[in-house]
C-alpha cells in the first residue's frame, strides 16, 4: 500500500474579532485510506494573546496514513471557538482544507466561515450572546449542503505541514518532485 506521513503543527489564528480562542479540529478519511498510527483528531489549548496579536497554538500533527486508492484525499476540519468572560464557548468559524497531495513543507492559510443567522438571531447573538451553529458538523467539509447557507468570514487558521510519500510511483502514481527545501525535509525521512 502506498503510505502518507504528516508532521508539522496548527500553529495558529489570526483574523478573528474576539481573542482567547482556541481550535477543534479532526482530520476526515475516506473508505480507502487507513490510519495507521497516530491521533486523528484533538482541540488546542485556549490562549490569550498579548496586545490582541496572533493567537499562538502550536498544536504538534504527527500521523501515519496508508491507502489502498489515492483518490479522496484527507481533509482536516477546523471548528474554532471563543471562551468568554462568563467560562463559555461561543462559535467563531468553521475552515477545511485538503491535506496538500505533493511533498514537502506546506505553509497553509485556512479562511474561516460561520453562519450568518436571520435577523432575530443576529439580535440574540448581540445582547445575550451565542451564534448560530451547525446541526450536521459534514457540511463544513462535504459540499452537498453548503451552498445553501447564509454566512460571514472569520478569520484564518494557520498550518505548517510536512508531507511525506512512500510507494506512491510502486501503484503508478506520479508524484511532482519536491521543491528544494522540501527535499531536505524528505531526505530526512
Amino acid at each position: 500500500m502506498a503510505e502518507v506521513f504528516l508532521i508539522g503543527e496548527i500553529v495558529g489564528a489570526s483574523g478573528f474579532p474576539h481573542t482567547e480562542l482556541c481550535c477543534k479540529y479532526s482530520f476526515e478519511i475516506e473508505r480507502d485510506w487507513e490510519l495507521r498510527e497516530g491521533i486523528p483528531k484533538g482541540q488546542t489549548q485556549v490562549d490569550v494573546p498579548r496586545d490582541g496579536g496572533m493567537t499562538i497554538w502550536s498544536q504538534p500533527i504527527d500521523l501515519h496514513y496508508s491507502c489502498h486508492n489515492p483518490m479522496d484525499w484527507p481533509k482536516i476540519v477546523f471548528q474554532v471557538f471563543h471562551l468568554d468572560s462568563y467560562g463559555r464557548y461561543d462559535l467563531e468559524g468553521y475552515g477545511f482544507c485538503s491535506v496538500p497531495s505533493t511533498p514537502g513543507m506546506h505553509s497553509i492559510d485556512v479562511v474561516t466561515w460561520r453562519p450568518a443567522g436571520n435577523l432575530r438571531e443576529q439580535m440574540s447573538e448581540f445582547f445575550v450572546g451565542g451564534v448560530p451553529q451547525l446541526k450536521n458538523d459534514k457540511v463544513i467539509h462535504l459540499c452537498t449542503d453548503r451552498n445553501r447557507l447564509r454566512t460571514q468570514s472569520a478569520g484564518v487558521i494557520h498550518l505548517s505541514l510536512g508531507v511525506v510519500l512512500k510507494d506512491f510511483q510502486k501503484y503508478g502514481v506520479m508524484v511532482s518532485a519536491p521543491t528544494p527545501s522540501a527535499g531536505a525535509f524528505a531526505a530526512a525521512f
